[in-house]
């Protein structure tokens, strides 16, 4: 990895750990600040609140040079993490969190641009897996790191070390990107132009349905291996690290192999695979060993189809690549969202853990159809 996609994965590193390590400090930050841990879980949904008004806040940007831009988000990051590590409220750490959340998908936005201008003819999507591995070291190491600190120190250590990888961030971008000017300023009402053409939308469709289908199993991951898997709580810990290795290298061989193969079909494969992951909880989650099997290629499928996807919404957004970017981080976004929601009703409905995972199967089926769709109608001919 060359020096400027490895500060590009810094970045990505650091919004990786600011927005999964609130699952694991949940209980000491609630016991800390004298709230329900209900409460606390609120404050996942203030970041992603940010995540989904910084995204088309960018737009106002777009003028900009774009390392300048990558260096404002950085500062923003070290910002609202710094605020949060210093919260003396939980309306103050609320703030925060939404702060902390403004620079998400403006960054994966820009980063995505920044990091296709610097690849090599036909390497571009590698190139965006390798920033967006910063996200899923962050799963595999940061976010246990920030849980440690939490545990055996404060809940403020942990946003203390997303500040420090944020600083660093700033420092890496800085001397390490190349000035790659800015985008043509195509006005703003040029900037939502593409989106009268129909692959970007069957592009958003497939993360949308994607990311439901197989959140509605991983949000319930906690209660699924422990109540029907039978797994002592002491295990979760090495549990989270195999589904962080998951997505570290699901991300990278997806990314490798979307080098001679068009990203649509290749998201389109990832999809499929999780397709037989769902069903394979759905039957053998009583199989302790297989499950820590499906959990690894559950989560290789959830990032592995991030970054053919993310680069490829980069092309089909000619005057809106910005806009185009970062819409797809809230797509995400709201397919988590909308996932954990429909997973609480079934099992609020009597299902059971394993309900969620057999109905995320139609639901990823959908996301696989639209992309190839995508596939055959604007990419088998290149």
């Amino acid at each position: 990895m060359n020096k400027s996609l490895f500060a590009l994965a810094l970045g990505t590193f650091a919004l990786g750990m600011a927005e999964f390590q609130m699952m694991g400090i949940l209980t000491a930050l609630a016991g800390d600040l004298d709230i329900s841990v209900a409460q606390a879980g609120h404050l996942i949904s203030a970041y992603a609140a940010g995540v989904c008004v910084g995204a088309p806040a960018l737009l106002w940007l777009r003028r900009m040079p774009l390392k300048r831009i990558l260096l404002l988000l950085a500062v923003v990051i070290v910002a609202g993490n710094l605020l949060a590590a210093v919260s003396q409220s939980y309306y103050m750490l609320m703030v925060s969190r939404f702060i902390s959340g403004l620079p998400h998908g403006a960054y994966f936005g820009v980063g995505a641009i920044v990091a296709r201008k610097l690849a090599q003819p036909g390497r571009e999507v590698m190139a965006v897996s390798l920033m967006i591995a910063g996200m899923t070291v962050a799963t595999l190491f940061g976010v246990p790191v920030g849980t440690f600190l939490s545990t055996n120190f404060s809940w403020r250590m942990a946003f203390a070390l997303v500040t420090v990888a944020g600083i660093v961030t700033y420092v890496a971008l800085r001397c390490n990107v190349p000035d790659v000017g800015r985008l043509p300023d195509t006005g703003f009402k040029g900037q939502f132009r593409f989106l009268r053409t129909l692959p970007p939308w069957l592009i958003f469709g497939g993360v949308i349905f994607g990311q439901i289908g197989l959140y509605c199993w991983y949000s319930y991951i906690d209660p699924l291996m422990l109540n029907v898997s039978g797994f002592h709580p002491s295990a979760l810990t090495w549990l989270m690290i195999v589904a962080g290795a998951g997505m570290f290298f699901g991300n990278l061989i997806v990314g490798r192999i979307a080098v001679s193969y068009k990203p649509s079909i290749v998201a389109a494969w990832v999809m499929a695979l999780g397709i037989g992951v769902l069903a394979g909880v759905y039957f053998l989650a009583s199989i302790q060993w297989v499950m820590v099997v499906l959990l690894f290629l559950g989560t290789a499928s959830l990032f592995g189809s991030g970054s053919p996807l993310q680069s490829s919404i980069v092309g089909y957004s000619k005057g809106g690549e910005m806009l185009g970017g970062t819409c797809i981080q809230i797509a995400y976004n709201a397919g988590n969202a909308i996932a954990a929601w429909i997973g609480g009703l079934v099992i609020n409905a009597g299902g059971g853990y394993l309900e969620p995972s057999l109905i995320g199967i139609p639901i990823v089926f959908v996301g696989c159809v639209l992309l190839t769709i995508l596939y055959f109608r604007n990419e088998r001919a290149r």
